[in-house]
C-alpha cells in the first residue's frame, strides 16, 4: 500500500498516474466518477458496500474519452444522467493548451467535443452553474470567463483580476452567484448576472491555493493559503473565524463535507499528505501521506473523501 497512516477503506488501481479526477455532485449520476490521465479521461461508476445488495464495493469502467492535451481539470455537467436512455454524460475540462473541451457521450457510439478559445494561459478550474446557464473557468491568464451553455457556449461575461484565478464556485441555494479566489488570497462574491461585486474577503497571507463554498451552509466559506487554513461566515463578519497552520509550507487544497461546514478535507506538505478533521479540533479525524497529489473530494451523499495518489484512487470512509 503506498499510503501512510490511515488505511484507505477501498481503493482502484490506474495504469497511469492520476492527474485529477471528480465524482458526480449530482442525484442522477451520483455514482459517476471521471478520472483525467495524462491524455485521456476514465469514466467508470463505484457502488459502495452501503448501496449493494452483496455488501462490496464495486469499480465498473465505462469508457474511455481520448484527450489531446494533458486535463488540468474536469468538472461533470449537471444534466449528466445514468437514469435516462440513452445515458447522458457531459464533462468540461480544462487542458494544458488553454483550452476548454466540452465532451459530450452516451456511454455507447455516441461521443461529441467542442472545443473553447479564450484563454492565454493555463486554465485552473471549470465549474458548472447547477441552473445549467454557465460554465466557469478560472485561468493564470487573471480571468474567469463564463461560456452560455444554452448558446452553444458561447463567450459570455468575463471577470477580470490582478492575480492568477484558481477556484470559481457556484452555490445550488444561491443561484446566480458566484465565488471567486484569486492567488492572491482575495476571494469575491458576484452577482453574476449584474456583473457587480457583493463582497470580498482576504488571507492574511498568500499564495492562496484553493477556497470552497459549503454546500450545507452557504454563509461559509474556507480557503487554504501556504499552509494556513481560513474559514470564514459571511453572515457576521469579513474577518475570519479561523485562521490556523494546518500544512508545513504548503497546502493544495481544502473541501468541506457536503454533509456538515464543521468537518473539511484538506492535502497539503510534507509531500501530500490528507487530513480530515473537524475545523475546532487540533488532531485529525484521518491522516494519510500519498504518493502524488491527484486531487481530492467528497462523495455527495455518502460519508467517503476521495483522493489520487499517483496511480490509485483512495477512498475513507468518515465519520460525520
Amino acid at each position: 500500500m503506498d499510503t501512510k497512516g490511515s488505511p484507505p477503506t477501498h481503493t482502484i488501481t490506474f495504469p497511469e498516474q492520476i492527474v485529477t479526477f471528480e465524482l458526480s455532485t449530482y442525484e442522477w449520476s451520483q455514482n459517476l466518477v471521471c478520472v483525467a490521465l495524462v491524455d485521456k479521461l476514465v469514466l467508470g461508476s463505484v457502488r459502495f458496500a452501503e448501496e449493494n445488495e452483496n455488501k462490496c464495493f464495486e469499480w465498473n469502467q465505462l469508457k474511455e474519452i481520448h484527450h489531446k492535451s494533458r486535463p488540468h481539470c474536469v468538472a461533470l455537467a449537471p444534466e449528466t444522467s445514468l437514469a435516462v436512455i440513452p445515458k447522458m454524460v457531459v464533462i468540461a475540462s480544462g487542458g494544458s493548451d488553454f483550452k476548454v473541451r466540452i465532451f459530450s457521450s452516451d456511454l455507447d457510439e455516441q461521443d461529441t467535443v467542442q472545443v473553447l478559445v479564450g484563454h492565454r494561459a493555463y486554465i485552473n478550474h471549470v465549474s458548472w452553474d447547477p441552473d445549467g446557464e454557465f460554465l466557469a473557468s478560472c485561468s493564470d491568464d487573471n480571468t474567469c470567463v463564463l461560456w452560455k451553455c444554452k448558446e452553444a457556449y458561447e463567450q459570455g461575461p468575463s471577470f477580470f483580476f490582478g492575480s492568477s484565478v484558481l477556484t470559481a464556485k457556484w452555490h445550488p441555494e444561491e443561484p446566480g452567484h458566484l465565488l471567486v479566489a484569486e492567488k492572491s488570497g482575495v476571494i469575491h462574491l458576484y452577482k453574476v448576472h449584474l456583473k457587480t461585486a457583493m463582497l470580498s474577503i482576504e488571507t492574511d497571507t498568500n499564495p492562496l491555493s484553493y477556497a470552497d463554498w459549503s454546500l450545507n451552509n452557504s454563509a461559509s466559506v474556507t480557503a487554504m493559503a501556504r499552509g494556513n487554513i481560513f474559514l470564514w461566515d459571511l453572515k457576521n463578519s469579513s474577518w475570519p473565524t479561523e485562521n490556523k497552520p494546518l500544512h508545513d509550507e504548503c497546502g493544495y487544497v481544502v473541501k468541506f463535507s457536503p454533509h456538515t461546514e464543521t468537518i473539511i478535507a484538506t492535502i497539503g506538505r510534507p509531500k501530500a499528505t490528507l487530513k480530515v478533521m473537524h475545523v475546532k479540533n487540533k488532531l485529525p479525524q484521518i491522516e494519510a501521506k500519498l504518493l502524488l497529489y491527484g486531487g481530492l473530494c467528497w462523495h455527495y451523499q455518502l460519508p467517503y473523501v476521495v483522493a489520487a495518489s499517483d496511480r490509485k484512487l483512495c477512498f475513507w470512509k468518515v465519520s460525520i
